[in-house]
């Protein structure tokens, strides 16, 4: 008998253990553009009864370009146009619903601009382009490339 519940309870550890390892996202998370920047959803499951919250990281590769224009996006007679490329992301905590699961989304900007515009004029983006777009789950050391992993704005471009 003590043979018995000593096996019980070894293959309930193993299922506890199991079950704790498969922590994954349903999917590749989601990528859409929600111009000029991106928008990353996505669902996990397996994470069990967490009190603290999962910290997640939405990262992506970003080249834009940026020009002055005049208010109403009107090009002016010299058009001063600067292009950046950086990595971007965000960062936020979310909780765990109490199936052991989280349901998100987080909005990646676009690179920002230092192009000074003179009086009267600002800086508009005119393109930009995602590469690389990924989600990390920070608190389990789990990342995954969005689907799409990349993404590009096209607005109108002074000449």
């Amino acid at each position: 008998m003590h043979i018995k519940r000593t096996l019980w309870l070894l293959a309930l550890a193993l299922v506890s253990t199991a079950a704790m390892a498969a922590t994954h996202f349903l999917r590749a998370p989601s990528a859409r553009l929600g111009s000029p920047h991106v928008v990353v959803n996505w669902s996990e499951v397996g994470l069990g009864n967490t009190g603290n919250g999962i910290t997640y990281v939405a990262s992506a590769t970003a080249g834009a370009r940026y020009q002055c224009v005049k208010v109403g996006q009107v090009c002016p007679k010299h058009c001063a146009k600067e292009d950046v490329l950086h990595n971007v992301y965000v960062s936020s905590t979310f909780s765990v619903d109490k199936n052991g699961k989280i349901t998100g989304d987080m909005t990646i900007p676009a690179p920002e601009s230092s192009l000074v515009c003179p009086k009267g004029q600002s800086a508009s983006i005119v393109s930009v382009v995602f590469t690389n777009i990924k989600l990390t789950d920070t608190s389990n050391g789990i990342s995954s490339m969005a689907n799409p992993s990349a993404l590009s704005y096209n607005g109108p471009e002074c000449p």
